[in-house]
């Protein structure tokens, strides 16, 4: 599988260190510039790539690192710059040069690699070296590209939604083509990385070695077919779900670990001192008791917590007609990560947000403070409809490739503004067994509807029949 390669240093790595780096190979390699400088790419002296580098960038959040490497990761104190190297499948000598560019950085300038295991400073000789000359035409991060179809192979403990990773989701679709992320069974995505990978065509792919290619996400049984990873039905033409997806495995939550899931929507009027990430800090204050600790547009999330920054960004690339997504994370001691979608509707300013919070077993979620969250959200944060959901899961938030309960509801708000088209009274009498709690001012409220305590699969059926009448 590819090999990532990432150095970890207390000082930003400058450029003649970056190159001296890059020159593991010898002096017979090319250097090229890709996406306006951002990635530096290795390549023979008939231009295949080797291995490809990421501008560095500071990440201010130390354990950004531990959540996405691991714990036994050895930090600097303080925060790190985070350079990574791709290197490509194609060649054997990749994975060497790609180790040996950052042993490097880390010899002059301090840190550590990761692997720890695969550091060195050797040069790695690249004579008469013969990649494929299709490389050439795909991008940095794909391992294999089709008419249908680019494949990222991938081995990293936790699977992050990296700038690499990102890109290559946008030139997929771009290109029309699936994004196919292979990996082995014992890997786990991130939130943002499950969110992104949910719309088709894109898969999860976990590559298991009695057992074949199954969905990450669905436990379908998948075969190479026609370029791409399709269902491999049975006889019979029925969809098969793997048998490692139904068993529990090593990546199974802890008993008694929890997840508070909430989605949120938010419509504000587009002025000019409209100030966004409002709701999602209420959110993260109210049910945590601290603010979110930072922010960004891929992970690892490098950026403290500004919701000034954020709108900033959002503003320029709703002049350039471009879509906003922002990762947002909290502390180590409350496990929360959250995406959202910055929108420009002809009802205003809409902000998608999908946020998650970790409990450890004993640990008991603050369902009797959903109530007042969304009154607060009602009356200070513009709040269109919020649905709070409660599921066994991972306290760290992270996705393994086997099944998983899904979430039970727990309760729905629905805002000042969709009550009224509603009309209040019809919006009250929606069922006999399903009294909404009024929050806000009299004269505008919103209805908060409570459907469980999360641990009645009823409850699906609450919400069914409470939106299906709302329309």
């Amino acid at each position: 599988m590819t090999k990532d390669v990432i150095a970890l240093t207390p000082t930003m790595p400058d450029p003649s260190t970056v190159l001296a780096g890059l020159y593991a190979g010898g002096p017979d390699l090319r250097v090229n510039a890709l996406a306006d400088g951002a990635v530096l790419q290795l390549c023979t002296a008939d231009g295949a790539p080797l291995v490809s580098v990421e501008t560095p960038h500071l990440v201010h959040h130390p354990h950004e690192a531990r959540r996405l490497l691991g714990d036994q990761v050895l930090l600097p104190e303080g925060p790190v710059w985070w350079t990574e190297a791709r290197a490509t499948t194609a060649v054997p000598e990749g994975e060497r040069l790609a180790a040996s560019f950052a042993g490097r950085l880390t010899t002059v300038l301090g840190g550590i690699v990761w692997p720890p295991h695969v550091a060195h400073t050797d040069v790695v000789p690249t004579t008469g070296l013969t990649p494929p000359t299709t490389l050439g035409d795909v991008p940095p991060a794909v391992d294999i590209q089709t008419d249908h179809a680019s494949v990222i192979l991938q081995d990293r403990p936790v699977i992050a939604l990296t700038t690499w990773l990102s890109d290559a989701l946008s030139a997929a679709a771009a290109g029309g083509r699936a994004l196919q992320l292979v990996t082995a069974p014992s890997c786990r995505l991130t939130q943002p990385t499950r969110a992104a990978l949910a719309a088709h065509p894109n898969r999860w792919i976990t590559q298991h070695p009695e057992h074949g290619y199954y969905d990450g996400v669905s436990g379908i049984q998948l075969r190479w077919h026609n370029g791409a990873f399709v269902p491999a039905p049975d006889e019979g033409g029925s969809a098969r779900i793997a048998e490692p997806f139904k068993s529990d495995q090593d990546a199974a939550a802890a008993p008694g670990e929890q997840q508070l899931l909430l989605s949120i929507r938010t419509i504000q009027p587009a002025t000019e001192g409209l100030l966004l990430g409002g709701a999602i800090e209420a959110a993260w204050q109210h049910l945590t008791g601290t603010r979110p600790a930072g922010w960004g547009t891929a992970e690892p999330v490098n950026l403290p917590w500004s919701r000034r920054q954020l709108t900033d960004l959002a503003r320029t690339r709703a002049q350039k007609s471009a879509p906003t997504w922002l990762i947002t994370i909290g502390d180590p001691e409350h496990p929360a990560i959250a995406t959202t979608r910055v929108l420009h509707t002809p009802a205003g300013i809409e902000e998608h947000i999908a946020v998650a919070f970790g409990y450890a077993p004993g640990s008991t979620p603050p369902l009797a403070a959903l109530p007042e969250l969304a009154r607060l959200l009602t009356t200070r944060h513009n709040l269109a409809t919020m649905l709070t959901t409660l599921r066994t899961g991972r306290r760290d938030l992270t996705v393994p490739s086997h099944f998983e309960a899904l979430p039970v509801p727990v309760s729905f708000t629905l805002g000042p503004d969709a009550v009224r088209q509603t009309g209040l009274a019809h919006a009250e009498a929606l069922s006999p067994h399903l009294v909404p709690a009024r929050l806000g001012p009299a004269t505008a409220p919103a209805l908060h509807y409570t459907l469980g305590d999360g641990t009645q699969p009823e409850a699906w059926t609450k919400l069914q029949q409470l939106t299906q009448r709302l329309k």
